[in-house]
């Protein structure tokens, strides 16, 4: 059995778990033990607490990673959670209490995200709609996966999660960052979150700080980079 501390992966909006094969095999060829978590992307609070039920199934220390919207995720679900040593956020939300993805996108310009999404009506449990968003699919590569080869950022957007736009606007309950050791992976290339966004957030949480010249889907461009930080992280 491994002595190694357990890596929990959160992947954010327009992704999936997969985005995160090149990493872990680099963190399970260095004997880590590596969960990959389906993100519901449908409400903060409530992934959230997907996420923070899927911790309480480890034994003994983990680091918990988020990318983009997962950091908001990981963010809140950290909390109170003694065993979780350490947050590594990749190209990610660093929310205080409060604030929303939209809100900490808005507060600096350059995202060219949002002309690039579709939004469509899906049905809640109390009869109502909600609205999800996706990447147009010819725009994909172009805005989330621009150092990523064709043919993988082609899959990527066929294959993309869409996720719930009143996720994005709902503000976190917790900010973990406050009572865990935190590292950031900032990517200055980024058309989704503004490197100054990314930049600002990483220093309000007092993250050790990396930065790469690399899009928004950096976890599947340079994975090499990402797991260094994260196994980093494992020595908090």
């Amino acid at each position: 059995m491994s002595t190694q501390p357990t890596v929990v992966l959160v992947h954010g909006a327009f992704a999936d778990s997969a985005s995160w094969n090149g990493v872990i095999d680099i963190l399970r060829d260095q004997d880590f033990p590596v969960l990959a978590v389906a993100n519901p992307l449908r409400g903060l609070a409530a992934d959230a607490a997907y996420v923070a039920a899927v911790l309480d199934t480890v034994e003994g220390p983990c680091v918990l990673v988020g990318h983009s919207y997962g950091g908001s995720v990981a963010t809140v679900a950290a909390h109170g959670k003694a065993h979780v040593t350490a947050l590594v956020y990749i190209a990610a939300f660093i929310p205080a209490e409060g604030e929303s993805a939209l809100a900490l996108t808005d507060e600096h310009p350059g995202s060219t995200l949002a002309p690039t999404t579709t939004p469509t009506d899906y049905p809640l449990p109390d009869g109502t709609t909600g609205t999800e968003l996706t990447i147009r699919q010819d725009e994909f590569p172009a805005q989330f996966a621009a150092d990523v080869p064709a043919a993988t950022a082609r899959l990527m957007a066929v294959t993309q999660r869409p996720v719930a736009l009143a996720a994005l606007q709902e503000g976190a309950g917790a900010a973990a960052w406050r009572e865990v050791p935190s590292y950031a992976l900032l990517t200055t290339d980024d058309k989704n979150i503004p490197i100054a966004a990314q930049r600002a957030m990483a220093e309000r949480a007092g993250a050790q700080v990396v930065e790469i010249a690399a899009s928004h889907a950096v976890a599947v461009s340079t994975p090499a980079v990402v797991a260094e930080l994260i196994v980093r992280a494992t020595n908090s």
